[in-house]
């Protein structure tokens, strides 16, 4: 009962890339780079387990970027040819490479990755991945000419990409998707149903991350226009609940989210950010214990999975390792009050 586990994300060590920025720019190159990525990952697995992590993941330490590490290896994307763009709806820029011709995975992405993951852990493997629509809109487009179009055509590649995963040993797949809470009439349009192309064929868990992005400034910025609260998800709770997805990540510690929005997603299991990410100030187990009691008030406890709010790589890394720890701690406090600890 309350397994717990991350959004994705955790700090790069110095030694592998700069520190606390979500576009780190790698401090190797060449064979060495490689061998770095897969020490780093070793380290974030120990952390996590360390720190009473029941569902595990590589910190997405082999990719620069939760988006653009997939898109790296995708045919059709070319990175020669970057435009600086709005996104996330212009709350800020970012440069981004250009779709120029039809979207093509010729090999693996992240099989590699995972498959090294297994080999090392017995617990959960969790791997994650961006979404559809959250890929769109870090994209420049001068081929499609259509977001649906081009996220469905994501959706393929994506679907190659997990089936591997899958048969690679991983547990719970999660589709990142920021932008559902940009573009909530397009959720209902075919973000959802982008996501089901993702997923057809699985046998393993599914979940989507819909947050309010990482603990950064313009996403800090942005949060302060949205009032005493946050009713976002009063409009993509139905759809999720009606989707095929199993599991919904959605952050609570230092959120205006009302948590009656919860009950909105039927019976989906709640990965629930009980885990700050936009302050440095970490968490005790007993402050962690309280916010999954007050989700507890509206989904029940076999239903939820305590988790970060969204990925860490901006923190620091000594504080990222003490939220960890309060993550386990403050679980395994609520599991003893239930008599599940």
């Amino acid at each position: 009962m309350l397994p717990t586990t991350t959004a994705g994300s955790l700090p790069k060590p110095g030694w592998l890339a700069e520190t606390e920025k979500i576009w780190p720019a790698w401090r190797l190159s060449g064979a060495a780079l490689e061998d770095a990525k897969r020490d780093a990952a070793l380290v974030m697995l120990k952390e996590q387990e360390c720190a009473g992590i029941d569902i595990v993941g590589d910190g997405e330490q082999f990719r620069q970027h939760f988006v653009h590490g997939f898109l790296e290896r995708i045919e059709g994307v070319d990175f020669g040819k970057k435009r600086r763009i709005g996104i996330r709806a212009d709350r800020y820029e970012a440069d981004c490479p250009t779709v120029t011709g039809p979207i093509v995975r010729p090999r693996p992405v992240h099989v590699e990755e995972a498959a090294f993951m297994r080999r090392h852990t017995t617990r959960q493997l969790k791997f994650t991945l961006p979404g559809p629509m959250t890929i769109v809109d870090t994209l420049a487009d001068d081929y499609y000419g259509d977001r649906p179009r081009l996220a469905l055509a994501f959706a393929q590649v994506l679907n190659q990409e997990v089936r591997e995963l899958e048969r690679a040993g991983v547990d719970v797949i999660q589709f990142d998707e920021p932008a559902f809470n940009v573009y909530l009439d397009e959720v209902a349009e075919w973000g959802v149903e982008a996501l089901h192309r993702a997923i057809e064929g699985l046998t393993c868990a599914t979940a989507v991350h819909i947050c309010y992005g990482y603990g950064i400034k313009a996403n800090i910025d942005w949060k302060k226009t949205l009032g005493g609260e946050w009713r976002q998800y009063e409009r993509t709770f139905p759809v999720l609940a009606a989707s095929r997805l199993q599991q919904v990540s959605i952050e609570v510690a230092g959120s205006h989210v009302p948590l009656e929005l919860l009950e909105l997603l039927g019976d989906k299991a709640v990965l629930a950010g009980v885990i700050d990410v936009a302050t440095n100030q970490v968490e005790t187990p007993q402050q962690v214990a309280e916010t999954i009691r007050r989700v507890m008030a509206h989904v029940p406890p076999e239903r939820i999975i305590p988790c970060t709010n969204c990925g860490m790589a901006p923190l620091p890394r000594d504080v990222a390792r003490g939220k960890l720890q309060a993550l386990g701690a403050g679980a395994a406090l609520v599991r003893k009050e239930l008599g599940a600890g």
